[in-house]
């Protein structure tokens, strides 16, 4: 048996659908290319037949990358296992993921069928999958609760009807690791076609065992983890994809295991994961939280000074959080801006130099000086700008009064071409500004969350401001950074306004073609 560990990512599919706002397609596929350098052998990136947009982001993606085989879910029915199928069809190679519920519970209480019957239709959605790819991937949901002898069974079938991957979830985070090893191991000992598949785990941590019941679950012979970038997913989350490529690296002499994972792409890509999301990293999060390498008792600090590995088991450098954090001027060169990424893990092809340059020209004069982190936010919003923006600021004036609880906003904007200048009253500075955008722009954009943060350290940081916003019974995420939080706040409402009007736009074609296919049947 091999000793390489399998790493599917489904942060795309399994911990998207959690979000309280869908990503857009641009922002799916910044993930997926992080997901690529990271390392990941196969990424789940959605369900194409639960929505057009999620059918164009499989196909978006399934277009673009190259060195991990790209996945999509289907339950077990032909129609779902055609739309996985003709999404993934621009990749070369592609891996279709077909399952069902094989619990006592799911299967009376949610399906409402045998055994039997639902056996039958697990034989044949693989036989149908098999007509598209040689790569299926079958998996019983609800596997950690399904009785022993209906579990070998169906696993027994999956392979037989051409399953080269069976996936055991713990779908509702219900076992313990001592239980899961024991099915992992039950399976081997008595399904004869075993050797015919790789055994997949898919953990979910709703008693914080994920982590645990996966790591038991390849000592016990499963060589693929499903998990996610910062174990994001339904309800408490899922396996974290960073604790197990570390904890499969930092103890390799004890377990023998190994993975294809770009430990250097980890902080990085949390990060970027963490922001399109809008799911902040809990600071004693391990591996990649903010107090993961941070020493505050004297004992470990003494500790520290004299030997590094006194009290860190792995180095920041190991996951690619540089310590160095070099300062730098309006005076520094492109040369400098250009070699700062660099070290940081960026190609030239992750941003654009002379816009990246600009900006960092403008901040700089604001700032003083700029550090990594600042680069580094830079880029990820350039990565968000679209070239078809509705709404542009130009301009953001604001007067304040504490004493008397009131401020004045004017906004200056620019509406497809046109220049528009309002201005508003209200409870606060960011109040005010938001009233005088939306008299500019005519839209009232219901917001249900607003979330500030910063950028860097102190008083210089950065300010970030995350929306969500409620509009046509779909959620928006907007973010904005400024060193002023006001114009944070305006940009990340700038940004929501154009996601809304990018959505009505796509509403808009697809009524037309309705509208045009009506009328050929009319005609006809």
């Amino acid at each position: 048996m091999s000793n390489r560990v399998m790493i599917f990512d489904t942060t795309l599919r399994d911990g998207e659908q959690a979000l309280a706002a869908s990503l857009t397609v641009k922002e799916k596929l910044q993930i997926a290319l992080a997901l690529e350098r990271l390392g990941v052998d196969v990424m789940e990136v959605g369900f194409p037949v639960s929505s057009p947009g999620d059918f164009k982001s499989v196909q978006t993606i399934a277009g673009s990358i190259k060195n991990s085989r790209v996945c999509a879910l289907s339950r077990a029915l032909e129609k779902d296992i055609d739309a996985a199928a003709q999404a993934l069809s621009v990749a070369e190679q592609f891996r279709i993921h077909t399952f069902i519920s094989t619990s006592t519970i799911h299967v009376e209480s949610k399906l409402k069928r045998s055994f039997d019957q639902v056996l039958e239709m697990a034989v044949g959605a693989v036989k149908y999958a098999r007509r598209f790819t040689d790569d299926v991937e079958f998996s019983c949901e609800d596997a950690g609760r399904t009785p022993i002898d209906n579990l070998c069974r169906m696993v027994e079938e999956a392979i037989k009807a051409g399953a080269r991957t069976i996936n055991i979830p713990d779908t509702v985070g219900y076992t313990v690791p001592s239980e899961f090893g024991g099915i992992i191991q039950n399976l081997f000992n008595r399904v004869p076609n075993i050797d015919q598949a790789i055994i997949s785990v898919h953990c979910h941590d709703d008693l914080g065992l994920s982590v645990a019941n996966s790591i038991t679950a390849v000592q016990h012979g499963a060589r693929q983890i499903e998990c996610t970038v910062n174990g994001i997913g339904e309800r408490a989350g899922n396996c974290s994809l960073e604790e197990i490529a570390m904890i499969l690296s930092t103890r390799k002499d004890e377990l023998g295991l190994h993975t294809g994972i770009n430990a250097k792409e980890i902080y990085r890509t949390s990060n970027l994961v963490s922001q399109l999301c809008n799911m902040p990293v809990q600071s004693n999060k391990a591996i990649v939280g903010a107090n993961a390498f941070t020493h505050s008792s004297g004992i470990h600090q003494d500790g520290m000074l004299k030997a590094q590995n006194t009290y860190e088991i792995m180095t920041p450098e190991s996951i690619g959080l540089n310590r160095s954090n070099l300062n730098m001027t309006s005076r520094s060169g492109r040369h400098v801006i250009k070699h700062r990424m660099s070290e940081l893990g960026y190609n030239d092809q992750d941003y654009d130099m002379d816009v990246l340059y600009d900006e960092f020209l403008i901040l700089a004069d604001k700032k003083g000086q700029i550090f990594d982190y600042d680069l580094e936010a830079l880029a990820f919003m350039e990565a968000q700008a679209e070239d078809d923006d509705h709404v542009k600021l130009q301009q953001l004036v604001v007067h304040s009064d504490s004493t008397q609880g009131s401020a004045t906003a004017t906004v200056k904007v620019e509406i497809d071409g046109k220049t528009v200048t309002e201005a508003a009253t209200g409870n606060g500075p960011v109040d005010a500004a938001y009233k005088a955008v939306a008299r500019a722009s005519g839209s009232d954009i219901n917001i249900t969350s607003y979330q500030l943060g910063a950028k860097g350290e102190g008083q210089n940081a950065l300010g970030q401001v995350d929306i969500t916003a409620r509009y046509r019974e779909q959620n928006f995420h907007g973010v904005g950074l400024a060193t002023d939080v006001v114009e944070a706040s305006v940009k990340a409402l700038i940004h929501v306004m154009n996601l809304t009007w990018r959505a009505d736009k796509v509403a808009d074609c697809k009524h037309k073609k309705q509208l045009q296919s009506q009328q050929v049947l009319g005609g006809v």
